[in-house]
């Protein structure tokens, strides 16, 4: 029988600014040796995520970055195809860190089984996975919506945001998306429910924001920063809280921007009407994990919760796929469908 070789995507070079073809190479090389407590896992779904572009950097963050010559880490959902350890079984699909590979081997305690019950085992890297309970988690404990209160979210027909909404929605609140082009904004309003959604591109963005947010707003939950965040910064209420998820518009930046230092303004805000500004990594709230997917699960029974993936296929697609995501060129929550 033909030894098994394994194709992997390595980072080739720290990205300075956008990524670029030259910053990823595609590797084949030998499956190392399962040992005590691990499980070998042939990949079947990537997840591609915003916050990899963070992990590429140098910079000091809240987790390790990926060196040069490794492979690009990601969240990967899998077949184990070898298990020495007591709680998997050969043919148990799992979800863990697999990275930007074909088959991983990786640490029993760090992998999760994939529900059987659900509609795809893809779902455990979207809105029953990472995704999902980043929305549920920052809404719970920091967005706090309450019926009759506006919430806006930026990136909203992504993988986060789109549930963000939802959510918003389940609680009585006031629903109100951000997004890149007309399709996508279409799709938030008319398939997941939002009372409005407007394209930041539009030249009159600023005036359709306040016409969408008569009230102002109560919550913002932020992906994107930039100009979406100075458009929609003066047109928070007293007492808004803003969970700061992700930042995509500065991901690549490589120095400061132009302009006046609007420092100032934004910490008088802060300071007048009392807002509540909170960054969150989601495993911040691991605790709440089962609870978050249990609710998530059970909205998508009830027909609260809609979904939409963007699936690519082919390990060697992954690099365009991720520059694309980092330009907003994904519609829903992108995936690489391995093998």
């Amino acid at each position: 029988m033909p030894e098994i070789m394994n194709r992997q995507i390595q980072m080739a070079s720290r990205p300075t600014g956008n990524p670029a073809p030259k910053d990823f190479c595609l590797v084949e090389g030998k499956i190392p040796d399962v040992t005590e407590d691990h499980l070998l896992v042939r990949n079947r779904f990537l997840s591609l995520d915003p916050y990899m572009r963070g992990r590429m950097s140098a910079a000091k963050s809240y987790a390790k970055p990926v060196e040069v010559g490794e492979v690009i880490t990601g969240g990967t959902v899998g077949q184990v195809t070898q298990s020495r350890h007591p709680d998997f079984d050969e043919g148990d699909l799992v979800v863990t860190h697999g990275g930007w590979q074909e088959y991983s081997v990786v640490k029993g305690a760090e992998c999760k089984k994939v529900n059987p019950s659900w509609p795809s085992p893809s779902l455990a890297l979207g809105v029953l996975g990472m995704p999902g309970m980043t929305a549920y988690t920052g809404m719970k404990n920091i967005g706090k919506p309450v019926a009759g209160e506006t919430v806006v979210v930026a990136a909203a027909s992504g993988a986060v945001g789109s549930v963000v909404g939802q959510i918003a929605k389940i609680h009585g609140a006031r629903a109100v998306g951000i997004a890149g082009t007309l399709e996508k904004c279409r799709f938030v309003i008319d398939e997941l429910g939002f009372d409005d959604c407007l394209m930041h591109k539009a030249p009159d963005f600023p005036e359709k924001l306040k016409k969408a947010c008569p009230d102002k707003i109560d919550v913002y939950f932020e992906n994107v920063g930039g100009k979406v965040f100075e458009t929609v910064a003066p047109l928070l209420n007293n007492f808004a809280r803003i969970p700061v998820c992700g930042l995509i518009a500065h991901y690549n930046d490589t120095q400061l921007p132009e302009g006046p230092n609007t420092a100032p303004l934004i910490l008088r805000d802060i300071l007048v009407k009392r807002l509540t500004y909170r960054g969150f990594i989601v495993w911040d709230f691991a605790a709440q994990e089962q609870e978050a997917l249990g609710s998530l699960a059970g909205w998508i029974d009830e027909g609260k919760l809609k979904y939409r993936e963007d699936i690519v296929d082919g390990l060697e697609n992954a690099p365009e796929a991720f520059m694309g995501l980092l330009q907003g060129k994904n519609f829903g929550k992108l995936i690489v469908r391995l093998g």
